[in-house]
């Protein structure tokens, strides 16, 4: 792999948002997960579950008609004396079930009356307790209302008849969230306990037409509250206060057993929070509503590999700059120059200038931004920090030139004929002629930036983009996508290179395309023109084209023998794939010149001391 000095960082303070709310949608078979800072993001789950995208409280249900161009509100329904905590419709439309403090509403949707109201038992643990919350509730096609709450029952409603049919306690604490499968054959629960509950409908015996409902599989993927669930026709969703989306197959129900059946976690966003100013050794933090801009430490001591050495200059914190307003920001950047930072919210973007002197940082912000760079999915600047690439929400890319304190607005690129995606990813040449943008489905664009056209589009892929960058001196662009496939795709000749086509007639190893985390960075050495360096959140990657692939009966992991082995027999069996798993969770990892790297790291025990303390289980004997 090479030797590097590895600046090893670790003062990212980032915990990633609880998450409040999941849905799932089986037409197009996407995942849109809400977290408690706002945001809204959707997974793919046909795309190797990428994330492609980074009621009301008075008392009353309002209904509102969805129209092609407007959302429109219709009617209040009667008005409740206490908050209403959840919501089901019938699946026809004509019901829905509304859960609250004590009781649940049954309403007529034509009316907006309410036609039952069912209370629920205060008592836990044979305790009557001070209030029940009805978290969450279900109605299913035949009239039956499943609803879930705090004294940590599961309970089935008749709601022709607006009584209870039949009560399970499963928790010692809050059931919070619920979730039915489209075949209402299934449904699964979560507890504040961090468990969630499997339950299936199956005969009463072996010969019998009749069914109930069984409680059949609990699982313990959680440390604190599930705050919500959802299940796919192949798997139960959860997730909740420990940040973590956790996606659990059901094997009875998955076709072929490959990766697919594989429990997964994900925790952090895949897309990169951090960028590098690589000429002043600064690091770019983003938070939700805030970034925070660091100066990495130094040492004077050597060692021999392997040694961690003792640092001459702590790591400086320069700035904390603040969003204002309630908005989370989408995006941010710095220049390599260390000059310049940008960043976007949902409706606002904001371009500042930095002054260094000495240990003194100082900034301005540029006023007066043109109405067109009102809000950007992606920013990016050129390794000569003189343009700035604004991928906007809108479709377009915009390119500014940067001179002094000042900018200027050169070229706009417009969406392709009968498209409306924005481009959520772009990749600089590092000699500023070409610019690449990919959305989450469209392919990739290659623009002239000199000549301000379009030069030419990558072959459609059926998987979304996770990662892209464009090599110097030969212009290739390397593409990542998320099903752990890798193309090198040549600029100048619009085509793919013969390296490419190689790895595509052979094939990559099947551990490496095993991985269940998409590639978030790619980077070139500048002095190693044949080789790739890329990471995912658990290992760095240095892809050697000079090398032979490795073949499924090879170790993809340990490409070489013991040092002690000859050079013959090592070169044998060497392969172009150097991996290395001492860093992570990684977050970002680059190369600060052609024998430094930077790595920055987020241990999950950091994140769990910082969240809120989790409810203590009773154990037996105590």
């Amino acid at each position: 792999m090479g030797e590097f000095k590895v600046h090893r960082v670790r003062f990212f303070n980032y915990v990633p948002s609880g998450i409040r709310c999941v849905a799932y949608n089986n037409q197009s078979n996407r995942l849109a997960v809400s977290r408690t800072d706002g945001t809204v993001e959707i997974y793919n789950l046909s795309a190797n579950y990428f994330q492609e995208k980074v009621g009301c409280e008075d008392g009353s249900v309002k209904l509102f008609q969805i129209t092609p161009d407007k959302i429109q509100f219709e009617r209040n329904f009667d008005r409740q004396k206490s908050r209403i905590l959840s919501l089901s419709w019938h699946p026809s439309g004509t019901h829905i079930a509304a859960g609250s403090i004590d009781y649940i509403s049954v309403f007529d949707v034509k009316s907006g009356s309410a036609v039952h109201k069912m209370i629920v038992d205060r008592q836990y643990m044979g305790v009557s307790k001070r209030k029940c919350i009805v978290w969450g509730v279900a109605f299913l096609s035949d009239g039956t209302i499943i609803s879930v709450d705090s004294a940590g029952k599961v309970q089935f409603w008749d709601s022709a008849t607006g009584t209870l049919v039949k009560s399970h306690l499963i928790a010692n604490a809050d059931v919070q969230s619920i979730a039915v499968a489209d075949q209402e054959d299934s449904f699964v629960v979560g507890t504040a306990e961090g468990t969630v509950f499997h339950f299936q409908l199956v005969p009463v015996t072996s010969n019998s037409s009749e069914k109930q409902w069984v409680r059949t599989k609990p699982f313990q993927h959680h440390t604190h509250d599930v705050r919500t669930v959802a299940h796919s026709p192949t798997a139960l969703i959860s997730g909740g206060t420990d940040t973590h989306l956790v996606f659990r197959p059901l094997m009875e129900k998955v076709e072929v057993k490959n990766y697919d059946a594989a429990l997964r976690k994900i925790t952090f966003p895949h897309r990169c929070l951090i960028s590098c100013s690589k000429k002043r050794q600064l690091l770019l933090f983003q938070f939700a509503h805030h970034l925070e801009l660091w100066r990495l430490g130094s040492t004077v001591a050597t060692g021999k590999n392997g040694d961690t050495l003792p640092l001459s200059k702590n790591a400086d914190h320069l700035l904390h700059l603040k969003t204002k307003g309630p908005e989370n920001i989408i995006c941010s950047c710095i220049s390599p120059c260390g000059s310049w930072i940008a960043y976007s919210t949902v409706s606002r973007f904001f371009l500042y200038r930095l002054n260094y002197e000495h240990d003194n940082i100082s900034l301005k912000r540029v006023s007066k931004m043109p109405a067109f760079l009102r809000s950007a999915l992606q920013i990016l600047f050129s390794e000569d920090s003189t343009k700035l690439f604004v991928a906007s929400n809108q479709g377009a890319l915009h390119i500014v030139q940067l001179s002094g304190g000042s900018f200027k607005h050169l070229h706009a690129f417009q969406p392709q004929s009968g498209t409306v995606e924005a481009m959520c990813l772009l990749a600089v040449s590092p000699d500023g002629n070409w610019l690449a943008a990919s959305g989450t489905s469209a392919g990739v664009h290659v623009y002239n930036v000199k000549q301000l056209k379009l030069h030419c589009t990558v072959p459609a892929y059926n998987f979304p983009v996770t990662a892209m960058a464009i090599a110097p001196n030969t212009n290739n662009l390397v593409i990542a996508h998320s099903d752990q496939q890798v193309f090198e795709y040549s600029i100048p000749d619009k085509q793919y290179t013969d390296w490419s086509r190689t790895v595509q007639k052979q094939g990559f190893h099947h551990l490496w395309l095993q991985r269940d985390t998409p590639i978030t960075h790619i980077s070139f050495h500048p002095k190693r023109p044949m080789h790739i360096l890329l990471h995912d959140a658990y290992m760095f990657c240095i892809i050697d084209k000079s090398l032979p692939l490795p073949n499924d009966k090879t170790l993809l992991y340990n490409p070489f023998p013991p040092t002690n082995e000859s050079d013959v027999i090592r070169r044998r069996t060497a392969h172009a794939f150097k991996i290395s798993k001492i860093y992570k969770p990684l977050l970002f990892m680059d190369l600060l010149d052609e024998r430094t790297l930077v790595a920055v790291e987020r241990p999950l025990d950091d994140i769990i001391a910082q969240l809120p303390p989790p409810i203590k289980k009773k154990k037996f004997g105590t």
